[in-house]
């Protein structure tokens, strides 16, 4: 119900780059996501609230994969059952 789609997933040059689309009950509809080995290299969202998104993937930059999921996972927007964080959490678990 709430889950990501990925939509690409690839390695460039020891970088893992994946897309995913976010559900659609969130204001975000993309994050894309770098990663080197099990760290995150950076974090963009597409749509969504700009400084919100924009402060979420500099915090996780540097973070483990399995930390930012611990943090993120289960953040709730408005009753919604999902946030644009928990849509991080989310895409990295599938990773």
């Amino acid at each position: 119900m709430f889950e990501v789609k990925l939509l690409s997933d690839n390695w460039e040059g020891g970088i893992r780059k994946a897309a995913f689309q976010t559900c659609d009950v969130v204001c975000s509809k993309q994050i894309d996501i770098e990663l080197v080995d099990d760290t995150i290299r950076s974090v963009s969202y597409t749509g969504g609230c700009h400084g919100n998104t924009q402060g979420i993937g500099a915090l996780v930059v540097g973070m483990k994969k399995d930390d930012v999921i611990a943090r993120l996972e289960g953040i709730n927007c408005k009753g919604r059952g999902t946030s644009c964080p928990d849509q991080l959490a989310r895409a990295l678990k599938m990773l």
